[in-house]
């Protein structure tokens, strides 16, 4: 099985060529001081024209083969159970648990944050991982400074919410927010470990 750092790495290069090789055609050099103008002659245009087109072509290949292989590496991601997608976002697990704190930090330096889910089809999302592995993951909702009261981090007040019956019920003990296997939620003290889900 792929190592969380390898996935991340392997990710992180594949969509680093996706968007160097995306940023445009490369640019003509210049034709060196003193050499004639290749614009005034015409067989010269038709052949830096036709540069550009096969370098345009060439680069065309490059992208659709660095396309192809990650789409099959997603697939591979998804077989193994660490990816799964939703409206454009992508979670992922490395199938360690770490107490809230320590989840932000490792989302972070992988490159995203803590899954937070703001629909239901994102919150099935991040249900799979809590299923497959059989235990609760934080998500990216705490209380704020009014007691039972949460946001989504960075203060945004919540959109959407999946609360389990009389929850949240911490009254000021319980800051951070944990997924149930059911897809519920339930306020949760940020101190315990939980199955690390991030998204990107």
């Amino acid at each position: 099985m792929l190592s969380p750092q390898l996935f991340h790495k392997i990710l992180g290069v594949a969509f680093s060529l996706l968007l160097y090789c995306a940023e445009g055609k490369p640019a003509v050099n210049s034709p060196p001081p003193g050499s004639r103008n290749l614009s005034e002659d015409r067989t010269d245009e038709r052949f830096m024209l036709g540069s550009d087109l096969l370098v345009d072509s060439e680069m065309e290949g490059v992208i659709c083969q660095i396309e192809y292989r990650i789409s099959r590496l997603e697939r591979v991601l998804y077989f193994l159970k660490m990816i799964t997608a939703s409206g454009g976002k992508i979670f992922a697990t490395s199938e360690k648990k770490a107490d809230f704190h320590t989840t932000l930090t490792k989302c972070k330096e992988a490159g995203g944050s803590i899954a937070t889910p703001r629909n239901p089809d994102e919150n099935d999302a991040i249900l799979y991982f809590v299923k497959t592995f059989n235990t609760y993951a934080y998500l990216g909702i705490k209380e704020c400074l009014i007691t039972s009261t949460f946001q989504f981090l960075g203060s945004t007040q919540l959109s959407y919410t999946n609360w389990h019956l009389n929850e949240p019920s911490g009254k000021g003990e319980e800051e951070c927010v944990e997924m149930y296997t059911d897809g519920t939620w339930n306020d949760k003290s940020c101190n315990k470990n939980r199955l690390i889900v991030c998204q990107f």
